[in-house]
């Protein structure tokens, strides 16, 4: 053992005092009212989890465009994307809120606003309902009832079915993979009132690249989610045959749905052959991971999926006509 091996427990442990003297000095500013309110909206905002709300607007929109029947509405659009903001950010905070005592057990997630001490349970709990509320009262006065009811189905089954389960069996990816392939559907049918089959297309899209995706995140981290007691099947079974397969499948199945689109002449020839390099590409990071299971392949299957999506639905939208003309 070298003389750098031997001065990385030392490190380790100065970082973890650094964070635990962080973790209560924010807490004594955070009881004691010291925090500026651009700190506290700071903090609040945090719990929304900006970068994943994104997404969903991103998704929202999508669905929204193709949902359109004849004249854009582009006031109703906006209602929309407002109501999917204020529901991502609800079940956001609402699953920290919940999480909160699993959170500070995570290096990953102990600095977030509660278990760091930013932001009260309490006040967490009452800003996730109170956003949750709001976005299902935006598309319900502004939308129509069918896209609040998805909506509100979305926030129920992220934070009272998935979040639990995370703790109890291996299958929570699969149930939470449902209500996050949801913000397609509440964007199609804010535009239409019902919902078509270019809507269940956007939601297979959705639903088979979160695999991929979350099991990435859950191996990069799988100490961390197993200190916490989370039972996803990368943590799991780390190094089993199931975790390959569902990877696998999942990108060998995104490749007929992705395609799909253009059979269902919701996008051109351009969407196809870009789609059909896209689904190539992801596919061989999964493989890569699959052969090897190690941080550097998995960091690289996430940074894939995050490039993948914004990318596909940029061309699945620009390339129709219907949106250029």
């Amino acid at each position: 053992m070298n003389a750098g091996t031997r001065k990385l427990p030392s490190v380790n442990i100065v970082n973890g005092i650094i964070l635990v003297e962080t973790a209560i000095q924010n807490a004594g500013r955070a009881l004691s009212g010291s925090l500026t309110t651009t700190q506290t909206l700071r903090q609040y905002v945090r719990l929304t989890k900006p970068r994943i709300t994104l997404l969903i607007i991103i998704s929202t929109a999508v669905g929204y465009c193709y949902g359109v029947d004849s004249k854009f509405n582009f006031i109703t659009f906006l209602h929309a994307l407002v109501g999917a903001t204020l529901l991502a950010g609800g079940a956001a905070t609402l699953n920290q809120w919940w999480e909160r005592e699993w959170d500070a057990q995570m290096n990953r997630t102990k600095m977030r606003p509660i278990p760091a001490g930013m932001v009260r349970a309490r006040d967490a709990l009452l800003f996730g309902v109170l956003l949750t509320v709001a976005g299902v009262a935006e598309l319900w006065l502004f939308c129509n009832i069918l896209a609040a009811a998805l909506g509100l189905l979305t926030s129920a089954g992220y934070v009272l079915a998935y979040t639990p389960l995370k703790r109890k069996h291996p299958v929570c990816t699969t149930v939470g993979a449902l209500p996050g392939a949801m913000p397609p559907l509440i964007g199609f049918a804010a535009a239409s009132s019902h919902l078509g089959v270019n809507a269940w297309a956007l939601f297979s899209i959705l639903f088979l690249w979160q695999f991929p995706h979350f099991h990435a995140i859950a191996w990069m981290y799988r100490e961390d989610y197993q200190r916490a007691g989370v039972k996803m099947l990368a943590v799991a079974r780390p190094f089993g045959v199931g975790l390959t397969m569902e990877i696998l499948s999942a990108l060998l199945l995104l490749i007929p749905i992705t395609l799909a689109p253009t059979l269902l002449h919701m996008a051109g020839q351009v969407y196809f052959l870009a789609a059909l390099i896209l689904d190539g590409i992801f596919l061989y990071f999964g493989w890569q991971l699959a052969r090897e299971r190690s941080r550097k392949r998995a960091r690289a299957l996430l940074l894939a999926s995050v490039l993948y999506l914004p990318v596909l639905f940029a061309f699945l939208v620009f390339d129709n006509s219907r949106f250029l003309s």
